[in-house]
């Protein structure tokens, strides 16, 4: 589910909250720790902001899954 956004900019996700909603981690404080440890990448690239926006089509990298940003319009 997307998070609240200024009108007129599209939806986005936090990357630990998809982590989350994803089921990767149990709770917001495991994903942080993975995060920022250095073991996710968003879009083929390492990134250790837990709060870096997701948008529909970015590509999420952990331990060997990938996993796509996307969901379903209301």
């Amino acid at each position: 589910m997307p998070e609240e956004n200024q009108a007129g900019d599209p939806p986005f996700i936090s990357l630990d909250r998809f982590l989350k909603l994803a089921g990767v981690v149990g709770t917001g404080g495991q994903a942080k720790i993975l995060i920022q440890t250095g073991l996710v990448q968003v879009n083929g690239e390492l990134e250790t902001r837990r709060r870096r926006k997701l948008y529909p089509g970015d590509l999420v990298e952990f331990d060997g899954e990938s996993l796509e940003v996307g969901w379903e319009d209301d």
